[in-house]
């Protein structure tokens, strides 16, 4: 197969792939959709012959999730980057490095295998398709568990939210605007993800509980208003509160609580993952809808 290139939202971190991409799963460990801020993750393994760095290696920040595992991340805009196993990450059999396929250009033409840590699953998200589905990993995986993700709790009446080092923590009271899942490309970049899952919650009903002085806000240029909101440590995406916005951007993945609504649609399906399909019956939509 031809190369297949990655890169972080802000192209600070790039890398290039050669050879057969495998192995490709949705994982819904909490660990991963603290680190993703999204629905779950999903990752494609590649021979690490087959990797290599093209710009911004000495750029990635790693934050150790749990002991021996490392995450990376842009420290510029947010978006997860690889661990190659030479760096603390963990492989199938020594000779594989995993990557977000959220940050994979073009139709590189493998498909999800299945869903795995699905005993972790989000309590907002419904697995649709007719993938298989582990509880952890697959019975024939010589892997570790996964830790969970540490969880802050919120006043009564508030939904908690907070990053997977838990330096940073946030809460919102009542019931969101809306929530959407969002596949255009600046929005599976940042994730690094399938898709964006976010909530809209009004500025009046959002506070910071924790470590607000630690979240980094990446401002796409070029872009009217659209943005990456992260903690500077372990690189979990985290609430986007900007001054004088009608609403707070909060990606569900970040929440310790159930959110207190559900999606309503797919926007910027015109911009879809090539690799992954819709299965569910919620109303689709090109772009944003209007009203």
């Amino acid at each position: 197969m031809s190369s297949v290139r990655g890169r972080c939202l802000c192209g600070e971190i790039v890398y290039e792939l050669n050879g057969e991409l495998r192995h490709m799963t949705h994982c819904h460990c909490s660990m991963c959709r603290k680190a993703h801020g999204a629905a779950f993750a999903t990752y494609v393994a590649v021979p690490a012959r087959g990797f290599r760095w093209v710009s911004g290696q000495d750029e990635v920040t790693r934050y150790e999730s749990s002991p021996g595992f490392l995450r990376s991340f842009c420290p510029r805009c947010g978006s997860v980057a690889p661990t190659p196993d030479d760096d603390g990450g963990i492989s199938t059999d020594g000779d594989l490095v995993f990557v977000p396929a959220g940050n994979l250009e073009g139709d590189f033409g493998t498909r999800p295998e299945a869903h795995i840590f699905v005993a972790s699953k989000a309590p907002w998200y419904t697995i649709t398709d007719a993938l298989p589905q582990f509880e952890e990993y697959p019975s024939d995986s010589a892997l570790p568990s996964v830790a969970q993700a540490p969880r802050h709790s919120a006043r009564r009446g508030h939904v908690a939210g907070s990053c997977l080092c838990g330096a940073v923590a946030f809460e919102y009271a009542g019931t969101p605007k809306v929530m959407m899942n969002c596949h255009c490309s600046r929005c599976r970049r940042a994730k690094s993800a399938a898709h964006a899952s976010n909530v809209f919650v009004d500025p009046a009903r959002f506070s910071w509980t924790e470590g607000e002085d630690r979240v980094v806000t990446y401002r796409l240029p070029d872009a009217k208003r659209f943005g990456h909101a992260f903690c500077r440590t372990c690189g979990s995406s985290v609430a986007r509160a900007v001054p004088g916005a009608p609403v707070v951007n909060v990606p569900v993945g970040a929440l310790d609580d159930d959110p207190g609504t559900r999606p309503r649609a797919h926007i910027y399906v015109a911009s879809k993952a090539p690799w992954f399909e819709i299965t569910d019956g919620l109303p689709r939509h090109a772009e944003m809808p209007a009203g």
